[in-house]
């Protein structure tokens, strides 16, 4: 029932157009019950010559003489205009109730539609972990179709059965009540049956749509992994888990369809011996006198027409639980709550951003990933955050627009807790550049003004421009308008960063947030790009995350980020001076890009044989004398450390062999 109530909230927008819709349906069905007992006077009085006294139908009107005397063409013609009134009638009926039950149907599903994505929109990241891609897309697509062919077809349908069941029963008690003794005996054994097959089929629809998730998911994965497929020679693997979650969706269907036939044979089989056995009951009235001939007609005909409509009953009882499995899917998503709740406060655009971490933890699966981090960020300060893979910078960054909430302390915008304020009104102070890029499938110039579609080309091209992205693309061929394919596939993961950044540019949020969102960039583009930045951008806070330690140099303060706690903060010099973590990983960084650098100047000077061993021998040297410089430290002192060093001997030692 709970799930019938979920429907009706999205069903009854339309519940004059249902009602109008009912009624046709009624008119419909009593114009098409009528069509027998026409049938039945033409061969009672028409072909037969039967004394029409004793008729108390509803047509007796056609019996008084007026349209004609009892065994004559007059009355044929009379009885043959009003049957061809009502099956007209019928059929203009029917096609109008068809047309509008699929337009309420249409306008369902697609309000199920929008509540389901508008739910997407609404739930955060860690809610929506707890389902998977194709479970998602299985409810926002398949569900909705499914789930409004309950309201738009199963009901309907059941109506149109109860409704004949109805009729039908009061016709035949008016000809003679005993023929209403086979389908009353037969009623409850149609009812167990169909009980027993009900609770099987809910579980086999269960377990299709299970299926059909997991096909989405496997199919999905594909797509979007394709190269990392093709790079490993995995296409064989994939093939394999794509047959396997074939089979078992053919298999799920195959369960329903035996369950399918099981039901039609049993169900075909009682139908048949109440239609036989109402026939049988029908000729023995008639041999006795309780029935004219043409009645006997009649009755086969209502008592098919009951088992027809039994049939459909019982039919769409069993379809239904395929809906409301859908229906159950969808109920549970609608009523997932976001464990990130919105507040009720507009953040007042006349203030300037000023943001305050006090004391801010956070434990994510049991795992603590910040610990007590205080920070005060008055507005138009750059703030730069460093540290290693799994440091906590990127959580500490997300937790500012509520990607997370902190399970300890608090963040402040302007005095106030950031809880207090609408999602939607603290995340428009916010341009936000994630690490992991994501371009849609539409042209560059889109992509850019996503913050604002109407945006002017010259106002795109200028975001672009301090982006450092207004070069290349205008070497493509298609310039601003060139289709960039599905996450942004096409362009390079440099290009696509840029196309980020200008994104986030162009929509001239007060706090602008780069979250390792450079580290495809080569060096000197990327100084390019933070310089612009500095400079274009001075009324801007500005917050960097980056494993290059190089990218947060002019940053007004730098932290230093361990298992989610700041170990060191202060400027650029401050941090060289303390001669701490930051300047132990920034000098291998830069005796790592140094290195590299003074190899690929060496070996351009070079071309002969000789010079190319020479070129080597100075580049081992200088490397050498370069990581000799450098402090020592201990083991891995972070994953920087441990990568840097790698780079410098893997310099050297690529150096070496090719000059040798």
């Amino acid at each position: 029932m709970e799930i019938f109530k979920f429907g009706w909230k999205f069903w009854k927008r339309n519940l004059f157009w249902d009602i109008t819709n009912k009624i046709l349906s009624i008119l419909a069905l009593g114009a098409e019950l009528l069509l027998p007992l026409l049938t039945a006077m033409i061969i009672d009085y028409v072909i037969g010559s039967n004394d029409p006294s004793g008729y108390r139908g509803i047509f007796r009107f056609l019996l008084s003489g007026r349209y004609g005397e009892v065994h004559t063409l007059r009355l044929f013609t009379s009885i043959s205009i009003v049957f061809v009134i009502l099956l007209a009638a019928r059929i203009v009926l029917i096609y109008v109730r068809n047309v509008m039950n699929q337009v309420i149907g249409l306008n369902m599903e697609t309000d199920l539609r929008m509540a389901t994505f508008r739910k997407l929109m609404e739930l955060d990241s860690e809610t929506l972990s707890g389902f998977n891609a194709g479970e998602l897309l299985t409810t926002l697509n398949s569900d909705t179709i499914m789930f409004k062919e309950l309201f738009g077809r199963i009901i309907p349908n059941l109506f149109d059965a109860v409704v004949v069941l109805l009729l039908t029963s009061v016709i035949l008690a008016r000809i003679n009540p005993c023929l209403l003794i086979i389908p009353v005996l037969v009623a409850p054994v149609f009812s167990a049956a169909l009980l027993h097959f009900r609770k099987v089929a809910h579980t086999n629809y269960v377990n299709i749509r299970a299926e059909n998730s997991n096909m989405s998911l496997t199919v999905q994965e594909n797509i979007e992994a394709v190269r990392l497929v093709r790079s490993f020679t995995n296409e064989e693997l994939e093939k394999q888990k794509f047959n396997r979650a074939n089979e078992k969706l053919q298999n799920a269907y195959i369960s329903q369809v035996e369950l399918s036939a099981t039901f039609e044979a049993i169900f075909s089989t009682i139908r048949q011996i109440a239609y036989i056995g109402s026939v049988a009951l029908c000729a023995v009235l008639c041999m006795r006198g309780y029935l004219l001939v043409g009645s006997l007609s009649a009755v086969a005909s209502y008592i098919l027409t009951i088992m027809g409509f039994i049939s459909q009953l019982n039919n769409m009882v069993f379809q239904m639980q395929q809906q409301l499995v859908s229906g159950q899917k969808m109920y549970r998503f609608l009523n997932t709550n976001s464990k990130t709740p919105s507040g009720t406060k507009k953040v007042d655009k006349t203030h300037k951003i000023h943001i305050e971490i006090e004391d801010g933890s956070l434990v994510l699966d049991h795992k603590q990933v910040l610990k007590h981090v205080n920070l005060d960020i008055p507005f138009g300060k750059h703030v730069g955050i460093v540290g290693g893979t799994g440091s906590g910078k990127s959580v500490l960054l997300e937790s500012l627009v509520r990607i997370h909430d902190l399970t300890g302390g608090r963040i402040l915008m302007n005095g106030k807790d950031i809880r207090e304020y609408d999602l939607e009104s603290l995340r428009g102070e916010f341009s936000y550049v994630f690490q992991d890029v994501f371009l849609f499938s539409n042209t560059i110039d889109s992509n850019i003004a996503y913050a604002d579609p109407d945006t002017p080309r010259k106002q795109v091209i200028e975001a672009a421009k301090h982006a450092q992205a207004d070069t290349f693309i205008n070497d493509l061929e298609e310039g601003y308008e060139t289709i960039v394919g599905e996450r942004g596939l096409g362009i390079s993961g440099g290009q696509k960063q840029r196309v980020a950044i200008a994104r986030a540019l162009l929509k001239n949020a007060p706090v602008l947030v780069l979250d390792d969102s450079t580290s495809a960039l080569d060096v000197d583009t990327e100084k390019r790009l933070l310089s612009d930045i500095h400079e274009n951008y001075p009324d801007r806070t500005v917050l960097i995350s980056a494993h290059r330690l190089s990218s947060v140099v002019d940053c007004d303060e730098i932290l230093y980020m361990q298992d989610g706690a700041v170990i060191e903060r202060g400027t650029f010099e401050e941090l060289m001076r303390q001669n701490g973590r930051f300047a132990a990983v920034y000098n291998i960084q830069k005796a790592q890009a140094t290195s590299a650098l003074d190899v690929d100047r060496l070996l351009r000077l070079h071309d002969d044989e000789s010079a190319g061993q020479q070129a080597g021998k100075d580049a081992n040297e200088a490397a050498m004398e370069k990581a000799a410089g450098c402090d020592p430290l201990p083991t891995a002192v972070d994953d920087h450390a441990g990568t840097g060093t790698k780079a410098v001997v893997t310099a050297k030692g690529a150096a070496g062999k090719e000059a040798e």
